[in-house]
Formats: C-alpha cells, sequence, structure tokens
C-alpha cells in the first residue's frame, strides 16, 4: 500500500518525484516508492540521492525507506556506491508485501550495512528506523 493511502500520509512534509519513482519526506527519515518496472541502478537514482543530500543535508543522520509496492529489478553492485554517496544515511529498511518481494528484500539485505531490514508493513519500518536515527543522532552529538 502506498505511503499516501495511509494514516502516515498527514506527516509528509514533502515530496518528490522522478523517473525512477517519488520519495516522501518526513522530518528523521523518507519513504522511496519506485515505479513499475524500473531498473535501479547509481545512474537512474541520482536525482534521487541528489534530492536526499538538498533535503537532509550532508550531516543530519537520516533513515530510508524502501517501501515495495511495485516490483522492480535493483543492480546489487551499485549499492555500495548509492551508500557512499549518502554519508549520513543512519537507517535503512525494505517493506515488503509478498513471499517474492520479501525474498528479495532478504537478498538486498545481504549487500547492505544494517541487519534486520525486511519489514512487513509501513508502521512497523518508520517506527524501527525512527528510533535508529534517534540513536544515531544521540550518538553524533556525544
Amino acid at each position: 500500500m502506498s505511503i499516501i493511502n495511509t494514516d502516515l500520509s498527514t506527516q509528509i512534509i514533502k515530496q518528490t518525484k522522478s523517473e525512477v519513482g517519488t520519495v516522501h519526506y518526513f522530518n528523521h527519515l523518507a519513504v522511496i516508492e519506485f515505479n513499475e518496472g524500473t531498473h535501479i541502478d547509481f545512474t537512474a537514482v541520482r536525482k534521487t540521492l541528489n534530492d536526499l543530500l538538498d533535503y537532509f543535508g550532508k550531516t543530519k543522520p537520516f533513515g530510508l525507506i524502501a517501501n515495495r509496492i511495485n516490483s522492480y529489478s535493483i543492480s546489487l553492485l551499485d549499492l555500495k556506491d548509492a551508500r557512499q554517496a549518502l554519508p549520513n544515511l543512519a537507517a535503512y529498511g525494505i517493506v515488503s508485501y509478498t513471499n517474492a518481494t520479501r525474498m528479495n528484500a532478504e537478498i538486498e539485505s545481504s549487500f547492505c550495512e544494517w541487519n534486520d531490514i525486511c519489514f512487513n508493513n509501513l508502521h512497523q519500518s518508520i517506527n524501527s528506523i525512527y528510533e535508529k536515527v534517534i540513536n544515531q543522532s544521540k550518538r553524533t552529538l556525544n
């Protein structure tokens, strides 16, 4: 389910669209919904990465959630480059709704530096990612 169709939609501060999908911005995190059939590689998400940096800056810790409401492919080898482009990304999660997208998320998670990135619903992912970002922010301030 798109975040627009949930009670969380009232908390969205900003939205940006690109050829690959839509990013919904909150105070400490963003939810990205990639378009159906899109292939996600470093070149394709460059605008999205720049939009995230424009919104959060390069020092404020933030979280990113991929809400897999559509089927898309991802270049796993480009994950490292995308991660390096976001130096203040403190937490990452994937919401999957089917067994197939859950399996894809598990494979993707093996290429990430974070544990427990797979979630079954948006509320669960937002709560978990938000908590990780806040904890990272506290460590950064100390």
